[in-house]
């Protein structure tokens, strides 16, 4: 950060009273209009972009774009400007932009980078008031006073010497160089996962959460690179989490390992109707430890990748969607069979899910105890809005059905003999 000299504040407060005051003001007013216009010219450009786009946000106002471009002109225009009238307002306006700038850009990438969390409001809130802090050292012209004082405390780590101002400097130059990689990993990303579902989802995801891997590790070396750090000495470092990872992290590297296999080979995908260890739902996300299946009835299983690769899995969506169903029912042995197999595929037909090809099905099952026990076979296409609301509207029909035609559905019947002892 280049340093700023003091400024002589009585002289400002006296300049701000001058006439010169309104012609920085109204160049400022200008440049911010000018920033206005072009930033609304470019996302004219982008009409369908994302309501949470890092450069114009909901509203061109609270992107990051405008900042930066009112920024830009109002430092070009400072020095011809400088020329006509003595700056005053230029010296507080341009400091205030650039916080403004800093402070948007690592709000709105945390923002889209991650979920909105505790930690991530709290990033956010410290982002802010650095970058405030920053500005009113930079303003005042305590910040080269400051920064000299922080340079002489040090201490010695091994054979390095460290002060707080270069343990800051570092952690600016980490965080920005991280705040740039996860920008460039969220358009990415966006990119990817536009107008992607079923297994391009799939694959696109994997593809994604890899490259923000990636560009994180990369943005992590070069921060270190640039506080100083000997990146020859994470050598120790990677051979001892090498050595962690096959003896106390096998099942963690397994679990991201299976992740990786999954999301590569589309044996499971993004919408899937599955059934894992008797839990049957929809898969809704894989990620790359675990996977998330949410049944219909709203639970949600959190299962290990590992689980997935191992044990056995039913995917009733892997070919096509279809889903056979079936419901029973007993009827008196005086009963017209064929009759009742007419009713029964007729109650199945009534419903619009039910497909009509294949066509429902009812079979003779087997000869109960009481009645006829007969099963109505039928296929859905739409597991997922629900099986128990179906089964229930076709077997109310079966009732209605049956009593219709006078259909008697027995119930049973025992004779309990009693001997009478005298």
């Amino acid at each position: 950060m280049s340093e700023a000299p003091p400024i002589d504040w009585p002289t400002w407060f006296a300049s701000l009273t001058r006439t010169s005051a309104l012609v920085e003001l109204a160049a400022l007013l200008g440049c911010a209009l000018l920033a206005w216009l072009l930033s609304s010219v470019v996302a004219g450009a982008f009409a369908g972009r994302d309501s949470k786009s890092i450069m114009f946000g909901r509203r061109i106002v609270d992107g990051v774009l405008f900042p930066a471009l009112w920024l830009s002109f109002a430092y070009l225009s400072r020095k011809p400007l400088a020329q006509v009238v003595p700056l005053a307002v230029f010296k507080i306006v341009i400091p205030v932009l650039l916080s403004l700038l800093v402070i948007r850009v690592g709000v709105k990438v945390l923002q889209v980078a991650f979920k909105e969390t505790p930690l991530i409001r709290l990033l956010e809130r410290s982002i802010s008031w650095l970058a405030w802090l920053a500005f009113v050292l930079w303003v005042t012209g305590l910040l080269p006073a400051v920064m000299d004082e922080l340079n002489d405390v040090t201490w010695k780590v091994g054979g390095a010497t460290l002060s707080v101002r270069k343990i800051i400097e570092g952690s600016l130059t980490a965080g920005l160089v991280l705040i740039i990689s996860l920008w460039i990993s969220s358009a990415i990303e966006a990119k990817l996962l536009r107008n992607a579902k079923g297994s391009e989802l799939s694959l696109r995801m994997a593809v994604s959460n890899a490259t923000r891997a990636l560009l994180m590790f990369v943005g992590l070396l070069l921060a270190l690179s640039a506080v100083g750090i000997d990146l020859t000495a994470l050598s120790v470092l990677g051979g001892a989490v090498g050595v962690g990872i096959g003896f106390g992290l096998q099942k963690l590297a397994a679990n991201y390992v299976s992740g990786f296999v999954i999301l590569t080979e589309r044996s499971m995908r993004i919408g899937d109707n599955v059934m894992v260890d008797g839990f049957t739902g929809i898969v809704t996300e894989i990620n790359a430890r675990y996977t998330v299946i949410r049944s219909l009835s709203g639970r949600e299983s959190i299962v290990p990748n590992e689980m997935l690769i191992t044990n056995r899995v039913e995917n009733h969506s892997l070919a096509d969607k279809n889903v056979w169903q079936s419901t029973a029912v007993s009827v008196g042995y005086d009963s017209d069979v064929g009759l009742v197999q007419k009713l029964l595929q007729q109650a199945a037909l009534d419903q619009s899910r039910v497909l009509r090809e294949p066509a429902p099905s009812a079979a003779l099952d087997n000869f109960g105890a009481d009645g006829l026990n007969f099963t109505l076979g039928y296929w859905i296409a739409d597991p997922e809005n629900g099986s128990l609301n179906l089964r229930s509207l076709i077997n109310l029909e079966i009732l209605r059905l049956l009593r219709e035609h006078q259909i008697e559905i027995p119930y049973p019947q025992r004779v309990v003999h009693q001997q009478v002892t005298r």
